[in-house]
């Protein structure tokens, strides 16, 4: 199968050739530690089984952040830990879109904007769902930024999962109404103004049509599906999700690069075929720079009020009859990502298990 790694080893260089001057170190990182993922360039262990003697070879990822296929793990230790924060609540999706003449500007500073983009989107939610006519106190957001579409435009929009419901100033827990959470309208215009103003603080400098201010911004607003699991599912795929997976790539020949998508709302998978420099180039663009976080907690579930939390999760749990069902303990396959192959079946013999016995230094490769 296909993967972006090949991609790189084929038509990086090219790429680099045309347009290496200007990449940026973060952009040059990606390609390099993508193509050594999983390789002997890496390194690795040397596992044997205890009853047929056969070895097999594991290989380190490099732990990327846009690496294919550095996520599985990492999502689940972060899923872990979500847990722990879960409120027996309904929640609600709300995604902050800015206008297609703002994008050029955040594509050129983007360690700025992306952290204004996230701040203006969650104090503005804050803001308005503090307003009795909704919720009437602080609610939790989990705020996760996206760049890009399913064809890899560069798209800037921001993410949150928020509970529905928040504390108001006595410390009491003020439930959201049933499917609504506040007026979206009305929360397009706060996001607009706190965009404008921390633009005009931030870059002074830099000149925006006026009409961008004009206009109706998108934001959008639903209830997310009911109960913890599925919410902990619907969490994960936004946190840890990278540009483009491995198993959207057709082919890679002649020169161009095929992969599938879908349509926002249409399940049919559909094909684009892009010029191999332009698919590494829409790849890129979506390569955060280094310090840029791609996840932030405001409100309730800021670091800082772990102890509000903490009290708001046992007077709910107190108050919610449900018996919660216990969590499987199974082994999860993304266990395959940390690389280690210790106490699994041999795979040629199916009879015994496979134990650790030395570690591989880099550009070690197995016997054929």
């Amino acid at each position: 199968m296909p993967e972006i790694a090949d991609i790189f080893r084929r038509y990086g260089p090219e790429y680099l050739q045309r347009f290496g001057a200007g990449l940026l170190p973060s952009h040059r990182r990606a390609m390099e530690d993508i193509q050594k993922c999983r390789t002997p360039a890496l390194g690795g262990h040397v596992y044997v089984c205890d009853h047929c003697g056969q070895e097999q070879y594991a290989y380190h990822s490099c732990r990327n952040r846009s690496c294919p296929k550095c996520h599985a793990h990492d999502t689940e230790q972060w899923l872990a830990a979500r847990r722990k924060e879960l409120l027996p609540v309904p929640y609600f999706h709300v995604v902050f879109t800015l206008p297609q003449e703002l994008r050029p500007l955040v594509r050129s500073h983007q360690k700025v904007l992306y952290g204004l983009l996230m701040n203006s989107a969650a104090q503005a939610l804050i803001k308005l769902a503090a307003d009795p006519h909704y919720v009437g106190g602080l609610v939790g957001i989990l705020a996760a930024l996206h760049t890009c579409t399913r064809t890899l435009v560069f798209h800037p929009h921001v993410h949150c999962l928020v509970p529905g419901g928040g504390v108001d100033d006595r410390g009491i827990w003020r439930p959201a109404r049933d499917n609504y959470l506040v007026n979206v309208e009305a929360l397009s215009i706060i996001f607009r103004a706190k965009f404008r103003d921390g633009l005009a603080e931030l870059l002074p400098e830099l000149k925006v049509a006026a009409g961008v201010w004009k206009r109706k911004w998108v934001v959008y607003c639903k209830p997310t599906v009911q109960g913890a699991d599925q919410v902990l599912a619907y969490l994960g795929r936004y946190v840890h999700r990278i540009a483009i997976s491995n198993s959207r790539i057709l082919s890679i020949e002649d020169g161009q690069v095929t992969f599938r998508y879908q349509e926002v709302d249409d399940p049919t998978w559909k094909t684009m075929t892009l010029d191999a420099c332009e698919f590494i180039r829409r790849f890129l663009q979506h390569v955060l720079p280094a310090g840029v976080h791609k996840v932030r907690y405001f409100g309730l579930w800021h670091p800082a009020r772990r102890r509000l939390l903490h009290q708001v999760q046992l007077v709910l749990a107190s108050a919610d009859p449900t018996p919660k069902p216990a969590q499987s303990q199974a082994p999860s396959a993304a266990s395959a990502d940390t690389g280690s192959l210790e106490g699994r079946p041999c795979p040629r013999c199916h009879q015994g298990v496979l134990l650790w016995q030395r570690r591989l230094r880099r550009h070690e490769r197995a016997p054929p």
